[in-house]
């Protein structure tokens, strides 16, 4: 009797998967004609507009204007590279190009002037300096070009050359000087140091392929040279990079075997797992994370990861919340296209993407998941974590918020001025106060530059445009002449005043300013040096873990 039961069940089940693989072969034969007849129509419509349409067009360009809309409909990082932006792609995961290692920026007058040089690069071995004028590439003017344009120019091949008119800061004339090109890598570390007796600091800028071995390079010398007993690795601003890189640093202080990460796609292909594959280099030191709105993707990972296993404390703002995963396939004619295969959860099963790109409102943008219908997770010791929302810290660091008069400064280049304007010595950054005298200096400088001066005025109070709303409005109701005395008067009230607007934002005008003329005379070193002393998300990363308050944290008794 059981055998002739089994004998059934098991031809119900051949019928069962006979009838489930004719529905998914009808399926996917739908597909396929859908996506055929689809592709038919756009090549008809692409050649009729080609034959008949009135003016003359560009094909290439048409086609790159049809596949640039159809992934604006998908996702932000689902992206095409034609073969010219091949450059784009390698930079990506690699952070090197070829150039001479400058920066640029066009200023208020249109004149490109250089913002920061590589150091030991071949703009700086040339001696050029921040402050001095691009003037021509290759003999020709680029008066009127963007910044992307003249950096095609100017990047190219290591060991080619390029010829760069260069006007020097504060001269007249302009010296034509040749440059070779040199594979240029952007720092995965710009900086790592001791910023206590007891404690390690470094901070990872991108995940490209080389971004976990210089962290491990980076965290022996903290522990074995410098002596750290414990470390802080700020993600701040770190948009991500490659998974595989966020899963070797995570296997820095946890165990061999430790699930970090998960990836689920629509194919079974994408479907993943990511363990530790090492024994871990710092498994016990203590660990501090620093997070804020800019940390994604392979940041998250790493952040998330080490908060869900509880192996370290978690500090700063929430992040960006992007837990989506891209693949770079290969097209024809040497093109390319990134793409978004999968999403990724971390160890207790969140998901931390926060925005939803397949339910937009009525403007286009892309939706967030109400906070009622979002699942809770847990961490290891039972702490729980929220899945949407990025990463949230352990421990939340307000942000500081720039007003309209520091904000104009900075938008308009006024620090960035007044600093190569200006011969200031700095023997110790992290110590560097400007003088009274300094400060008067730049007050007159703005005052000299902008009141009554060519540039206009660097700023303006967001209550104008208000009040600029509330005359139209008054004009319209037929009610102007009746408060224009009172309209007078408060427009009177909020204009500005270069010397009491900057001495009532003394203090916050202060550290932006010394910030400004530390980078531009000692470099990023130096303006680590100066920030970190002052930083309070490194100050409480500090605090934590020298006090062993971030274990309280960790068992869910703190913060």
């Amino acid at each position: 009797m059981k055998s002739f039961i089994k004998s059934k069940v098991v031809l119900w089940s051949i019928a069962l998967l006979g009838v489930a693989g004719v529905s998914l072969t009808t399926s996917i034969k739908q597909d396929f004609f859908e996506m055929s007849k689809q592709l038919e129509i756009m090549t008809s419509v692409f050649r009729e507009l080609n034959i008949y349409y009135v003016d003359p067009l560009s094909p290439g360009e048409l086609v790159h204007t049809g596949i640039d809309s159809m992934l604006d409909a998908l996702d932000p990082y689902t992206i095409y590279y034609p073969e010219e932006k091949m450059e784009d792609v390698r930079f990506i995961s690699t952070g090197e190009y070829g150039g001479i290692g400058i920066t640029l920026k066009e200023n208020w007058e249109g004149k490109h002037v250089i913002t920061d040089i590589i150091e030991d690069g071949p703009a700086e071995d040339a001696g050029l300096k921040v402050g001095d004028e691009i003037v021509t590439v290759k003999g020709q003017t680029i008066n009127g070009e963007s910044i992307d344009a003249i950096s095609k120019y100017i990047k190219g091949a290591s060991g080619t050359e390029v010829e760069l008119g260069v006007r020097k800061l504060g001269e007249e004339n302009t010296t034509t000087i040749t440059l070779e090109r040199e594979k240029i890598k952007s720092p995965d570390i710009p900086y790592r140091g001791m910023v206590s007796d007891k404690t390690g600091y470094l901070i990872l800028s991108k995940f490209t392929k080389t971004a976990s071995a210089e962290v491990k390079k980076s965290l022996t010398y903290l522990t074995d040279s410098l002596g750290a007993e414990n470390i802080i690795l700020d993600l701040r601003g770190n948009g991500g990079g490659l998974l595989r890189e966020a899963v070797n640093i995570v296997n820095f202080f946890v165990p061999k075997g430790t699930q970090v990460v998960e990836m689920r796609g629509k194919t079974e292909a994408w479907n993943k797992n990511y363990a530790t594959l090492r024994r871990p280099l710092l498994p016990e030191v203590p660990l501090a994370i620093l997070i804020d709105e800019r940390s994604a993707s392979a940041s998250e990972i790493v952040s998330g990861a080490i908060q869900e296993l509880d192996r370290g404390v978690v500090i700063g703002r929430e992040s960006f919340g992007k837990g989506l995963v891209q693949q770079t396939k290969d097209l024809a004619y040497g093109s390319r296209m990134k793409i978004t295969v999968a999403k990724y959860y971390t160890p207790s099963g969140r998901c931390v993407q926060r925005l939803h790109y397949g339910d937009r409102d009525e403007s286009g943008k892309a939706t967030e998941a109400a906070d009622s219908t979002l699942k809770v997770f847990y961490t290891t010791n039972g702490r729980p974590v929220l899945e949407g929302r990025g990463v949230f810290p352990d421990v939340e660091i307000e942000p500081t918020y720039a007003n309209y008069v520091l904000d104009g400064l900075i938008n308009n280049d006024v620090f960035f001025d007044f600093a190569i304007s200006r011969d200031l010595t700095i023997e110790d950054p992290s110590k560097y106060i400007l003088t009274n005298d300094d400060w008067s200096d730049f007050i007159s400088f703005v005052e000299e530059e902008f009141d009554g001066g060519e540039r206009g005025l660097p700023y303006e109070p967001i209550s104008s445009e208000l009040l600029e709303m509330l005359e139209n409005t008054l004009e319209e109701d037929g009610l102007l002449a009746l408060n224009q005395t009172t309209l007078d008067s408060l427009q009177a009230s909020i204009l500005p005043n270069i010397r009491e607007d900057i001495k009532r934002n003394e203090e916050a005008i202060r550290k932006s300013l010394e910030e400004e003329i530390v980078f531009q005379k000692a470099n990023t070193t130096g303006l680590f040096e100066y920030q970190l002393p002052r930083d309070p998300n490194t100050l409480k990363a500090i605090e934590l873990l020298e006090s062993g308050e971030h274990k309280d944290i960790l068992l869910g008794k703190g913060e």
